[in-house]
C-alpha cells in the first residue's frame, strides 16, 4: 500500500453523469467548486481527469508546488479561491478550455485501432468514441506523448492508459485487456500501449478520449479521415 502517490498519471474521466451504453460511466461531472478527497490509487492527473479539469490548474488552486507527490486524505479544491474568483471576475474575459488551443498545440494524431464507430461523442453523455473489434486487438498510441496513469482505479474505465501529448492535450484508452505501458514511459504514435478488451462481458471496443486542457472534444474532430 503505497503512502505517497505518483502525480504523473493523467487526466481523465468522469464518473457522475450519464452512463455509458456498455454499462461503464465514462461520462464526467461539469466543472463546479467543490472539494475531493485524496484517495489511495489516485493521482492529481486522474482526479484532474475525473472532474474535467485542467491539471496544472487543480496544482495552482491548492498550491501544489511539486505535482508529483499527493497523499492520501488531503482534502483538494476543485475550482479556484476566493481571490483568483474575484481577480478573474475583474480580468477581461477570455475562452476556456478546447477554445483556448492553437493548431500549433495540436500534436497530429492516428487511429488507435481501426472498426466500426459504434459509440459517438455527446451520445447518452459519451466523453469519447467507441470502436468495435476483436479481443486482444492491439491498441496503438495516437500521438507522441508521455503515459501518464496506466491502470484500473478509475472506475468505469477498466484497464485504462491515459497519455499526455503537451500542455494542451491528454489522450485516453479504456476497457483494455492489457496493458504494456507504464507511468513514465514515453510512446511515440503508432507503438502497441495495449490490447482491447471488452466491459460487462459485452461487445469488444476501445474506449478513446481526447482531452483539451482537462476538457473532452470529439476525437472524430482530430483524428484523419479513413
Amino acid at each position: 500500500m503505497r503512502v505517497a502517490v505518483l502525480l504523473l498519471a493523467v487526466l481523465i474521466a468522469g464518473c457522475s453523469g450519464a452512463l455509458h451504453w456498455d454499462g461503464g460511466d465514462t461520462s464526467a461531472p461539469a466543472r463546479s467548486a467543490g472539494t475531493y478527497t485524496v484517495k489511495e490509487g489516485d493521482t492529481l492527473f486522474s482526479i484532474a481527469f475525473r472532474h474535467s479539469l485542467d491539471h496544472d490548474e487543480l496544482a495552482r488552486w491548492n498550491d501544489i508546488d511539486n505535482p508529483s507527490l499527493i497523499y492520501p486524505g488531503k482534502e483538494l479544491q476543485l475550482g479556484p479561491g476566493r481571490a483568483e474568483r474575484q481577480q478573474t471576475a475583474s480580468a477581461p474575459r477570455r475562452s476556456a478550455g478546447a477554445s483556448t488551443a492553437t493548431s500549433s498545440d495540436d500534436p497530429g494524431w492516428e487511429w488507435p485501432v481501426t472498426g466500426e464507430i459504434i459509440g459517438r461523442f455527446g451520445r447518452d453523455g459519451n466523453r469519447g468514441i467507441d470502436i468495435a473489434g476483436e479481443e486482444g486487438d492491439r491498441i496503438n498510441a495516437a500521438s507522441d506523448g508521455r503515459v501518464v496513469y496506466s491502470g484500473s482505479g478509475l472506475s468505469g474505465y477498466g484497464k485504462l492508459i491515459i497519455i499526455k501529448h503537451n500542455d494542451t492535450y491528454l489522450s485516453a484508452y479504456a476497457h483494455n485487456r492489457e496493458l504494456f505501458v507504464e507511468e513514465g514511459d514515453a510512446v511515440s504514435a503508432g507503438q502497441r500501449i495495449a490490447e482491447m478488451g471488452r466491459a460487462n462481458n459485452r461487445q469488444p471496443h476501445l474506449h478513446f478520449e481526447i482531452r483539451v486542457n482537462g476538457e473532452p472534444v470529439d476525437p472524430l474532430s482530430r483524428l484523419p479521415d479513413l
